[in-house]
Parts: structure tokens; sequence; C-alpha cells
């Protein structure tokens, strides 16, 4: 008979990173007091959680996974189409939440989570560099630091949690 232990990890000096959520969309709006404050059709919704770590260095690669990342179906319907690929757009949400650290205990800590300044700074940067590649008619974003109610029809439904 064989007896495994149970492995024991500590994950506390692992670099946090930002996450992305990403969602296919048929259709996706935010709304911060009763106002559309962003809107698209057929695309990606990401919620965007921005850690201590981060810095304007994360940016272009969270931009660059954000435009090649393949969750839109081809004409064989394998997942090979990107937002590179395609005209579908992109709607990007800020969430706090994200950054939470959920390994022990039954609530959530935010010790790994960027300071709100330093987070909104980094959500603006990627928010334009998106904006100037996509344009207005395919990029939204929600607003930092408010009570957004979040609209979304998931298609599929695809979710996928990129860790950069």
């Amino acid at each position: 008979m064989i007896v495994m232990k149970r492995a024991s990890f500590d994950f506390s000096d692992e670099p946090s990173t930002m996450k992305l959520l990403l969602q296919r969309v048929t259709s996706a709006r935010v709304e911060v007091d009763d106002q559309n404050v962003g809107e698209i059709d057929r695309g990606m919704l990401v919620f965007v959680g921005v850690e201590k770590t981060d810095t304007s260095e994360t940016v272009p690669a969270a931009v660059a996974r954000l435009l090649k990342f393949r969750l839109f179906a081809d004409e064989a319907g394998k997942m090979n189409g990107s937002l590179n690929d395609t005209a579908n757009h992109l709607l990007l949400v800020p969430q706090f939440t994200l950054a939470a650290d959920t390994r022990k205990g039954n609530r959530p800590g935010f010790s790994v989570a960027a300071r709100p300044d330093v987070a909104e700074g980094l959500f603006d940067e990627m928010a334009e560099q998106l904006l100037s590649i996509l344009g207005p008619g395919r990029f939204a974003t929600g607003q930092f630091g408010a009570d957004m109610a979040v609209h979304l029809t998931n298609d599929g439904p695809v979710t996928f949690l990129l860790d950069l």
C-alpha cells in the first residue's frame, strides 16, 4: 500500500501579477448611477485586477495578450480568432476584487492589490493604448472606483483567467 502525503506549498514569495478575466460576449454594457458609461456588441469583456507589483511595463504585455488571445471561432468553429483577426469589440472594466488573496480563510485579503491611485493609473494606461489601437467604435471602458452594474451575455460560455 502506498501512502501519499499531502504537499504543503507556501505561495507567499510568489510575485503577484495583473489578473485579466476574459469573457467572450454577444453584448455587454456598464452602468453607473443608471447611466450607460460603456457598451459593446460581440466581443470580449475584460475585468482587470491590478496588483502592487504591476508597473507601466506590465501594461504593454497585457495589451498584447488581449489583442492576440484567441477566443473567437473561425470558419471551422475552432477558437482561432483574436481581436487582431476580427472586427470584434472590447469592454475593459476595472475589478479590484480580482486582486484578492483567497487562498486561506473565508474572507478575501487585499494585501497584494495595488493602491487605488496606482491601479487607476495603470488601468488608464491600458485603456489609452487599447483605444489607440481599436478606436472608439470597438472599445469602451467601465469607470474606475465607481459602483458599476455590468450587464453581459456570455457567449459559450467562454471565460479565461489570465495571469500576466
